[in-house]
């Protein structure tokens, strides 16, 4: 090879590596370019375009004085004298006096419904809300629900409002960008940013759905709105988690998809109208699927009652574990209930359930849980009394008496086994079973002795099952437990 084609030969390769430098350097950029536009340098074009919606919330309530202490000294005594003059001059203090609380707030439509928590009202004799330019108007609370901490109030204006739109919240993403406003510990408007730190967080409520944010949230937040990049509202600011009283980055706002479907209520009802389902429920364990034929994992929800209501009527059944309610599939006892709760009353749905190792679907007519609630489970069948006592799989246990319902305090027509004692070292001790428990049913079949759980238990075993479902009652509340058969 000459040395001019040498030459020709190193110049292509130099042109060929300048031009692969480049373009690395120009995907450096552009990823970089990319990444600068998934953290945005200012928050400050949105907090402008929303914050005019933003609302804080002044309420004020009257709080009975305080009653003077008479009578503190004995008549006659030389200090009589003394302690009148001193509660004649505390006695402006034993007045009515008003107090004053703060909140926040965001308003939902142009004609005047805010949205707050139901923890910034409650209890308020009069409530004020005020603007971002200024403007104070006074507010009527349209509705509450303590469930989900959130009311519903409305401010009369002349001019339309400006105001926010609920986002749907399950497409909040862990690690995307949130902004929380407010009115901290009173200082008027405020904003903070953070992230979504978690879905699905659950506080102490039936119906909780949380939003979990590092956005500062403090004393005084509480009802203002967590929006996303979009401006739209996917959190009410309710709670924090904090040793201090402040924010140390653990903030929750109720997830804007349940708040959306009690708002709707409270401004058509003014209360809320949740579906009523009227079975008690109990999450499935790993023991008690092997237990139960035809099952095959914990998903569902297992009938430990059914008191007098829709289910009933309808034919559920205790024992029953409900596979789908309305089409959709059922993960647990927390999907269920509020599922069930978000289902209009009055509507006639289709339940799947599996008894005795096949599925059967079930039409049940909701009803409404408000006015359910409370509600006492059906009277039962009479028991034989037989009296018998034996001790089974670390249990004593004996058949009802008279006698046993009067010292249990169980109604005449109660029936099952009641549990005499408990072997500590024994698999009945460590799932919690306790003297006083009754044992209402085994296999998904009643017991009114002894002798009837021997058989469930031979059942079963000749059935290859290594364990057996019973239906444990203890002060009237049911729960189903496993128990092995190898013991």
């Amino acid at each position: 090879m000459t040395s001019k084609a040498v030459s020709i030969q190193h110049d292509h390769q130099s042109q060929f590596r300048t031009l692969w430098l480049t373009a690395l350097a120009f995907v450096f950029v552009l990823t970089q370019a990319v990444v600068a536009q998934a953290r945005p340098e200012s928050f400050a074009d949105l907090a402008e375009e929303v914050s005019p919606a933003v609302v804080n919330i002044t309420t004020s309530t009257t709080v009975a004085g305080r009653t003077a202490p008479e009578g503190i000294v004995p008549e006659g005594s030389p200090f009589e004298d003394f302690f009148r003059e001193f509660q004649d001059r505390n006695r402006e203090g034993n007045r009515p006096r008003r107090t004053s609380a703060l909140g926040s707030g965001f308003v939902i439509s142009e004609d005047g419904f805010v949205v707050t928590n139901n923890h910034v009202i409650d209890g308020a004799d009069e409530i004020r809300v005020e603007f971002f330019e200024g403007e104070e108007m006074p507010a009527e609370v349209v509705g509450t629900d303590p469930t989900t901490d959130i009311a519903l109030l409305k401010v009369q204006s002349d001019e339309p409002l400006p105001f926010v739109e609920f986002g749907d919240s399950e497409t909040a993403r862990v690690g995307e960008w949130v902004i929380a406003m407010g009115n901290p510990l009173g200082q008027g408007f405020s904003v903070s940013a953070g992230i979504v730190s978690a879905r699905g967080r659950v506080l102490s409520g039936s119906y909780d759905d949380y939003i979990q944010t590092d956005a500062a949230i403090n004393r005084g937040n509480s009802g203002g709105p967590l929006f996303n990049m979009d401006g739209e509202v996917v959190g009410v600011n309710t709670a924090i988690l904090s040793p201090t009283g402040g924010s140390i980055g653990i903030g929750f706002s109720m997830a804007s998809n349940v708040v959306k479907q009690v708002v709707d209520q409270l401004k058509q009802f003014g209360e809320t109208r949740r579906g009523w389902l009227g079975v008690r429920i109990q999450d499935i364990t790993d023991d008690m699927v092997e237990a139960i034929d035809g099952l095959d994992n914990t998903r569902g929800a297992m009938v430990t009652d059914v008191p007098e209501g829709p289910a009933q009527d309808a034919g559920m059944q205790s024992g029953d574990v409900i596979l789908s309610f309305d089409g959709i599939e059922v993960d647990d006892v927390r999907a269920l209930v509020r599922q069930v709760g978000n289902t209009e009353v009055g509507k006639s749905v289709r339940v799947l359930v599996l008894r005795d190792g096949k599925t059967q679907t079930l039409k049940v007519s909701l009803g409404r849980r408000e006015e359910a609630e409370g509600s006492m489970p059906a009277a039962q069948p009479d028991v034989p009394d037989e009296p018998q006592q034996k001790d089974i799989m670390g249990l004593l246990l004996s058949s009802l008496t008279d006698e046993l319902r009067e010292q249990l305090s169980l109604p005449a027509e109660a029936e099952g086994l009641v549990v005499r004692d408990v072997d500590q070292a024994s698999k009945a001790y460590e799932k919690g079973l306790r003297a006083g428990d009754v044992i209402t049913e085994a296999s998904q079949q009643k017991l009114s002795r002894v002798s009837d759980l021997e058989d469930r238990i031979e059942e079963a075993r000749e059935a290859g099952r290594k364990s057996i479902l019973l239906l444990v009652r203890r002060s009237g509340e049911p729960r189903f437990v496993a128990l092995s058969l190898e013991e």
